[in-house]
């Protein structure tokens, strides 16, 4: 990596947002995109690609790592859709994966759309993938790679959804990287939900799905037949859990809970015999995702979190890269996000909670590190608190998880707080840097981040007990973090507030209205506020018999025979019970939790004549994606909480 790169990049860097420290930041210092995302080398190590924040919107920036002093890197960026992946199909050829959450010809509501295309490593000749194919269209998703040919690196393999008789196929085809075209490699059916490959362009495996009942067909490829070698009850989000092929290339790597541990774990099914075997599991922890290595995408190893993320590589020469990572970086989360293919040099990524992810360039012969980028330029340790674990225990004797962190230089008594349940709800928390959560505790309140029952993370039994509970025994797990600190003496009872996105959004309301005089104010971020209609909009784009539905029927509970208890628990049908001030924030774009669900809280509040502010974010989604929604989120909350509690 040559001096003259790491010269102008990091003015680039500066050029595109970083800002300088100050005792008390501005929100555009938290609320900005991070700097840089998911960065990749070329399998030939001479180009870097990441995302950077242009103007407040992603963009895909490509490096030479050879060129001179004062080369400026090669920056590709859309006015309307919005870049969120990269990766490289070959050494001078980069995918880019781009969104845009439309209203189409044919559409009765807003579609979250994904295309890819490619560009040439100087960020010309942009292609369309499926350039030759009308049937492109007919598909929301269209950005889909499921393997990267090393044997011929100018194709990628990617399933699309075709007309078939009175029916959709999804078929695997192969595409040329340069012009977009595609040629059909093989035949799958409307019920194909997944091809697994071996890295070099040959299907080994998919799982093909059934419905009534709705079962996973674990299907691998016997010469020019497709042979059954597994069959998995998907009803509720369960199913096959195919992550991919194992690194010796002879099993299907599974995911799924050990019946020994109880613990989401990973066992290998091995093609030739179908017979099981284990390959990790935690006895107290989900792994939280599995591993790939970014060339053959094959499974390499896990991660799981105790309380900060950790990496657990099968092979041992990964594992004891990783190790002497560990060592160089002690207390921080840290791994290799990407490599070239030789493995000579990485990009390693360290984060903590007061020391936001921040990318290094590792040259493996000759033992150097330089910086690449830190994703909140202009924040330091002192502008960030605190974050320790803080479990306490439920009503009912569960442990829940939590993390408080604490203003800094405070002292933890008598404190503004803000509950700020995560969203999922099938997610955690974890001890790690969080925008949000960190401009709080900078303006002064103390935060809590429970991982109330019903979040992944810490097994079956743990995600189990939140089934169904939704407003019931998961809203008690909030309001009990929200009386112990009362009781610690952290927390002043009369200025409390809840706050969260999504299923924490929901939280909010739910917790203003089961517990009306616990919290002084709440605010939600594309949060549900009427259940049965949130699941009848989910079986509207997706069907009753779907795999989704049966995922949230399991959460929430059966929008027929569990009406009156979804009534019960939906915000917007009992917003009489409220009675603190209420922030309601929605992107127009959302796909996932339609605006609709905060226009009916608004309503609901002002026909019952309660205090409620609405802001509605006309180019964003679910996500918060843009650099002006984060922001203009975290002011509009500033001002909500100081003037409800507030010094």
């Amino acid at each position: 990596m040559s001096r003259a790169w790491i010269g102008f990049g990091a003015a680039v860097l500066l050029a595109l947002g970083a800002q300088a420290a100050a005792a008390n930041p501005p929100a555009e210092a938290f609320g900005s995109l991070p700097l840089g995302s998911e960065p990749v080398l070329s399998p030939d190590g001479k180009h870097f690609a990441l995302i950077q924040s242009l103007r407040g919107r992603p963009a895909a920036v490509i490096y030479d790592l050879t060129a001179p002093t004062g080369t400026d890197p090669k920056v590709i960026s859309d006015d309307k859709a919005l870049i969120v992946g990269i990766h490289w199909a070959k050494n001078d050829r980069l995918l880019i994966t781009l969104n845009m959450n439309v209203k189409a010809a044919g559409d009765i509501k807003v579609q979250a759309w994904y295309r890819l295309i490619s560009v040439d490593a100087g960020g010309q000749n942009m292609m369309l993938m499926f350039s030759n194919s009308t049937w492109r269209d007919l598909n929301y998703g269209a950005a889909t790679v499921a393997d990267y040919d090393l044997d011929d690196p100018k194709y990628v393999f990617m399933p699309l959804a075709v007309p078939s008789l009175d029916d959709y196929a999804v078929n695997l085809y192969r595409v040329d990287v340069t012009t977009g075209a595609a040629e059909r490699v093989a035949a799958g059916r409307r019920g194909t939900v997944e091809w697994i490959m071996d890295g070099h362009g040959h299907p080994v495996a998919r799982v093909d799905e059934s419905q009534r009942p709705l079962v996973d067909h674990l299907m691998v490829a016997d010469k020019d037949e497709w042979k059954e070698i597994g069959k998995y009850e998907a009803t509720g989000g369960q199913g096959a859990g195919v992550a991919g092929l194992s690194e010796d290339g002879g099993a299907i790597v599974q995911t799924g809970t050990s019946d020994v541990s109880g613990t989401q774990s990973v066992a290998r099914l091995d093609i030739a015999t179908a017979k099981e075997s284990g390959v990790y599991s935690n006895p107290r922890f989900d792994i939280g995702e599995t591993l790939f290595d970014p060339w053959t995408m094959r499974v390499i190893g896990v991660s799981y979190a105790d309380d900060k993320t950790e990496y657990q590589y099968f092979d041992p020469s990964m594992q004891a890269l990783q190790r002497g990572l560990e060592a160089a970086f002690p207390g921080l989360s840290v791994h290799a996000v990407s490599w070239d293919l030789a493995k000579d040099e990485l990009i390693v990524s360290a984060e903590g909670p007061r020391r936001p992810k921040t990318y290094y360039f590792v040259d493996r012969k000759t033992h150097e590190a330089t910086k690449l980028a830190e994703t909140y330029p202009g924040l330091s340790e002192a502008d960030l608190g605190e974050m320790k674990p803080w479990p306490y225990k439920a009503r009912d004797g569960l442990d829940i998880p939590a993390y408080l962190t604490l203003p800094p230089g405070k002292a933890a008594k008598n404190l503004p707080v803000v509950i700020m349940p995560h969203g999922g709800p099938g997610a955690r928390d974890t001890l790690a840097f969080d925008w949000m959560a960190q401009f709080l505790v900078n303006r002064g309140y103390a935060v809590l981040q429970p991982n109330f029952r019903g979040s992944t993370g810490y097994g079956e039994k743990f995600e189990l007990a939140g089934y169904g509970q939704w407003g019931l025994k998961m809203q008690d797990d909030l309001s009990d973090g929200a009386k112990k600190l009362i009781a610690d003496g952290i927390a002043d009872p009369k200025r409390i507030c809840i706050v969260g996105a999504s299923y924490g959004g929901y939280a909010a309301l739910e917790g203003a209205v089961s517990t009306p005089d616990l919290y002084a104010c709440a605010v939600s971020f594309a949060g549900l506020s009427d259940l049965g209609k949130f699941l009848s909009s989910r079986a509207s784009d997706y069907g009753d018999d779907s795999w989704m539905i049966s995922t949230w029927t399991r959460y929430i509970g059966d929008r027929y025979d569990d009406h009156a208890k979804l009534d019960a628990a939906s915000p917007a049908l009992n917003a009489d019970r409220i009675k603190c001030p209420v922030l309601l924030m929605h992107g127009a774009g959302d796909t996932t939790v339609r605006i609709d669900q905060s226009e009916k809280m608004r309503d609901a509040l002002q026909e019952k004549g309660k205090p409620v502010e609405f802001v509605k974010f006309d180019s964003d989604s679910h996500y918060m994606l843009l650099a002006d929604t984060r922001i203009r989120v975290l002011k509009e909350m500033e001002t909500f909480l100081d003037k409800n509690i507030g010094h």
